[in-house]
Parts: structure tokens; C-alpha cells; sequence
């Protein structure tokens, strides 16, 4: 008996697994059946298998789709509108007013739809979000065919779409069970950050978190001075108080961590915390620097997010991750810290791991969803070509992105968006800043 044809054949000049590590592929291809990867091969063999359709991709570099591990989707209509503030400034005095007065249902479907376009438009195939109306989110989400983590925001004040935490968790629980099993979102609470829920409400997120199965994700020791007015209060770091809640495992992700010290980093290991790395939203906030090196040699699994757009500006994972890369170099003293391969890994399975989705994305391995980007590096500002990782992580830019495919389906074509309608998402975007700025 013949085997199944495959769906479609992709034959890149270069093919980057990232699982096994540090390898990269001339003169293979890809086989995708039914949304999945069928198939790493030689492109010789491939072709002797039929197919529906087959594709060469010269010039190019065939990668995972990228995990955009943290993220405020629907804040991308913030962007610019409150720049060069410290962090504390940024949020009382102009980000969480703004939320107050504008957000509401129709601010979070239009403001999701075009941070998924510009994620899309970037090689981003996943994501986390975490904000208010999530259920809006998900739609928009399960529109857009696109993955994503949704995080339901926790915090002791009211915020939009939620008076208090009873009300989150109330609206939360129906999204739970109706996404369940959903082949492209999986649902996490977010409290906000140890300064903005107490240990009532942060028992109460644990409880549920370990009914559900689910994530959770938090802001954590983001500024110094957060750790500091902590030890003031109480006597105790941020991240230990998580600890001695039970808060901390496999399923926590610490977004940000800019301060880690020799204890943190023990609770860090001991528990198998992962650290979302956002290092553009710390450096323009002025937050601190997340020790990515040291932890990475610590066995934490390190993955990268851009936070949101109104404190970024973009939501270019790529050049994220080039940042990542040449700041850890700055901060370990080293320029063999996170080399590209690995700064490849973290915007990638480290992000799968990260969100609980390794066994189904993050690396092209047999078997795994077909969630691919292909990247062309032919242009001037890619020559000459030694390495292409290397290429890809320090000379190329997110416009250099082709194609990207998310389950074996099509989203972005010779750069085109193919779900989402681009002149729509403009025409939507600027009537909120007339509305903003009447």
C-alpha cells in the first residue's frame, strides 16, 4: 500500500531544526501532511514521493515559527502614546488611566487583530497575551488562525471588564472550559505582579491554576525598586514570597526577572520556573537587565517576549531577539554568550516549553505541527553569507520574512497577509487615534 501524498513540499536553500541544536540543513526539504510535519529529508528523496503540491524556496531559510512568550496584544493602540517615563510613572499617571477610560470589547478585537497582523508580518506564529476581555481575544484569535496563550489578568483593583478578582475568575472559568482541547489557544491566568495582588487573591489564582491545569504568568522583580520596597514591607523578595506560596513550578512563567540574586536563582532551579525575557521593554523602561547567560547556564529555560507595544514600540521579535543576543553579551561580560543558535532556541522551543506547548511546536521535527516561517536571505544587507543563523539573528530584519505557515496553513504569502485584511486593520487603527486624541 502506497503511503498518503503529501500536502505540500518545501525545498529552502537552508533548513534550521534548532532541535537537534546547532544544526543547520542544506539540501533538504519539508513534507507537510494534514497540518503536520511529515517529513525532514533530502530533497532528492522527497521528490521521489508524491505530492500535491511542491515549492522551492530558493534563497531561503526555513525555521520554526517564532513564540512571542509575553505580550499585551491589544495595547499595540497605545503605541507612542506615553514614551520616556520610568515604569511606575508610565503605568499610574498615563497607561492606567488611558485602560479606564478606552478600553472596552471592540478596543481589545481591534487592537489584538493588529498586533497578531504585525506579529504575523514578523514570523510570529504564537504568542501570549495577557489582558482585559479575553474572551474578545480569543475570537479574534481563533479568526486570525494564529496560536496564542491567553492569560485572564488578576489584580485587587478594579479593571476594565471586571470589577474585582471574583468577577475575573467568574468570566474566566466559561473561557476555560470552552477552549479546552482547542487546537490553537490554551488559557493561564495572569496576575499582574506581586506589588498589585495579595497572598489571598495569588492562593486563590494557585488553587484554580492546579484545578485547570493551567499556566500562570506574572510580572516578576521587574525593577529594582520593586524588589526593594518588598524587602522594606516584609522582609521578603518578591520571588520568595511566590515560592512560599506554592505558586512556583513548571507551569510558572516570571516575566522579566531583571533582578536575580544567588537565592533567586536557587528557587529558580529547585522549581523549574521559566523566565520570559523581554529585553527591549527593560531597556526603555529603564528596568534593569535579565542575567540571561548565567541563568541559561543554570538550566532556566530562558524564552523572549516583547512585552506590549506601548512600551517596546514594536512587536518584532526578531529584532528582539538580536537585542536579547547582544545584551547578554554586555551584561555576562562574555561575546560567547547566547550565540545565535541559542538566541534562535529561546525565540522559539524555549518559548514552546515556556507555554507548555513543546511537544506540538517550537523545533521541525517529524510528527509536530507545521507552524514554519521562510526567510529570505539573498538581499545585499544578508551577503556574504557565512553562516545563515548567525545572518538571521545579526543582519536581518523582520521584512526579510516570506512566508509563514501555522498548522500547514498559509498566513502571510511573498509578505502578504492572507487571513487579515491589511488596508481594514489601518482604517480601524486610525479612527482610535482620532478617537484618542478628540
Amino acid at each position: 500500500m502506497h503511503p498518503a501524498p503529501f500536502d505540500l513540499v518545501l525545498l529552502p536553500t537552508w533548513l534550521v531544526p534548532v532541535e537537534p541544536a546547532d544544526i543547520v540543513l542544506e539540501g533538504y526539504g519539508l513534507a507537510i501532511r494534514d497540518g503536520r510535519i511529515a517529513a525532514v529529508a533530502p530533497r532528492g528523496e522527497l521528490l521521489t514521493r508524491a505530492a500535491r503540491a511542491v515549492r522551492e524556496l530558493p534563497g531561503m531559510l526555513l525555521a520554526p515559527g517564532l513564540v512571542n512568550a509575553h505580550g499585551h496584544a491589544a495595547m499595540s493602540l497605545f503605541r507612542g502614546l506615553a514614551d520616556d517615563m520610568p515604569l511606575m510613572t508610565w503605568l499610574n499617571e498615563h497607561i492606567w488611566p488611558a485602560e479606564k477610560r478606552w478600553v472596552d470589547p471592540d478596543f481589545v478585537r481591534d487592537g489584538t487583530a493588529l498586533a497578531i497582523a504585525e506579529q504575523v508580518m514578523g514570523g510570529v506564529t504564537c504568542f501570549s497575551d495577557m489582558y482585559f476581555y479575553p474572551e474578545v481575544a480569543a475570537e479574534v484569535v481563533e479568526h486570525a488562525g494564529v496560536r496564542a496563550q491567553l492569560c485572564i489578568p488578576v489584580l485587587d483593583f478594579p479593571v476594565p471588564g471586571a470589577v474585582d478578582v471574583h468577577a475575573a475568575i467568574a468570566q474566566a472559568l466559561p473561557l476555560f472550559d470552552r477552549l479546552v482541547g482547542h487546537p490553537h489557544i490554551r488559557v493561564a491566568f495572569g496576575p499582574h505582579a506581586p506589588y498589585t495582588v495579595g497572598d489571598e487573591n495569588l492562593l486563590r489564582v494557585r488553587e484554580l491554576a492546579e484545578r485547570c491545569g493551567a499556566p500562570i504568568q506574572m510580572h516578576v522583580h521587574e525593577t529594582a525598586s520593586e524588589v526593594e520596597d518588598a524587602l522594606r514591607a516584609t522582609g521578603e523578595r518578591p520571588l520568595a514570597r511566590l515560592a512560599r506560596l506554592g505558586l512556583l513550578g513548571g507551569h510558572f512563567q516570571a516575566v522579566h526577572m531583571t533582578q536575580v540574586d544567588d537565592t533567586d536563582l536557587a528557587l529558580l532551579q529547585r522549581s523549574g520556573t521559566h523566565v520570559l525575557h523581554c529585553p527591549e521593554s527593560n531597556l526603555k523602561l529603564a528596568s534593569g537587565f535579565c542575567p540571561v547567560e548565567r541563568l541559561w547556564q543554570a538550566g532556566v529555560n530562558v524564552a523572549i517576549g516583547t512585552d506590549g507595544a506601548a512600551s517596546n514600540n514594536d512587536l518584532d521579535l526578531l529584532g528582539e531577539t538580536r537585542t536579547a543576543a547582544l545584551l547578554a553579551k554586555a551584561v555576562a561580560g562574555s561575546a560567547t554568550a547566547l550565540d545565535a543558535h541559542r538566541a534562535l532556541r529561546m525565540a522559539t522551543l524555549n518559548g514552546a516549553r515556556a507555554l507548555g506547548m513543546a511537544t506540538e511546536i517550537g523545533s521541525l521535527e517529524e510528527g509536530k505541527q507545521a507552524d514554519l516561517i521562510a526567510v529570505d536571505l539573498s538581499g545585499l544587507a544578508q551577503q556574504p553569507l557565512y553562516d545563515p543563523v548567525s545572518q538571521l539573528i545579526y543582519a536581518t530584519g523582520r521584512e526579510r520574512v516570506r512566508h509563514v505557515w501555522v498548522g500547514g496553513r498559509m498566513l502571510l504569502e511573498e509578505g502578504r497577509l492572507q487571513i487579515q485584511d491589511e488596508a481594514e486593520l489601518l482604517a480601524r487603527t486610525a479612527a482610535w487615534r482620532e478617537r484618542l486624541v478628540g
